[in-house]
């Protein structure tokens, strides 16, 4: 089991769980539950890895002034597209990884947490070595 590292995030009302501390809580258990998954800092912001391999999942909590708490994730060619389309409200295009076909999902305007969970499990599939997709699947 890989170590958590704490949240930034808290609240400013002693003894209450802020809503973003909450969202950020449920994203680290999403992507910690995979193979070999582990979450290190990177540009400031926790980010998960497929192991040894690549990020699968970060975090953006209002990085560079950004308007959402959001988490980008790698996507299959032609998803990112889709999914903007489909609900640009929940969508975006990230700077910096957004050309590579990543998507931003807003996680602080009541999530779907059921679609981010299958989009966390999709990114971390698109990037992982096939030994951890292979382990991912007898997991089942």
């Amino acid at each position: 089991m890989a170590a958590k590292t704490p949240s930034k995030v808290t609240s400013k009302r002693k003894g209450a769980r802020a809503p973003a501390a909450d969202s950020v809580g449920r994203l680290r258990e999403l992507c910690l539950s995979f193979p070999e998954a582990n979450e290190r800092l990177s540009h400031g912001e926790p980010t998960w890895f497929a192991g040894k391999g690549k990020v699968f999942a970060t975090l953006d909590n209002h990085h560079h002034g950004a308007a959402h708490l959001s988490v980008w994730l790698p996507q299959p060619i032609g998803a990112q597209e889709a999914l903007i389309e489909s609900d640009p409200a929940r969508f975006f295009r990230p700077p910096y990884v957004g050309s590579s076909g990543w998507v931003g999902v807003v996680l602080d305007k009541r999530p779907d947490w059921t679609l981010v969970a299958r989009l966390v499990r999709e990114a971390y599939i698109h990037v992982a070595a096939r030994k951890l997709v292979a382990q991912l699947s007898a997991q089942k």
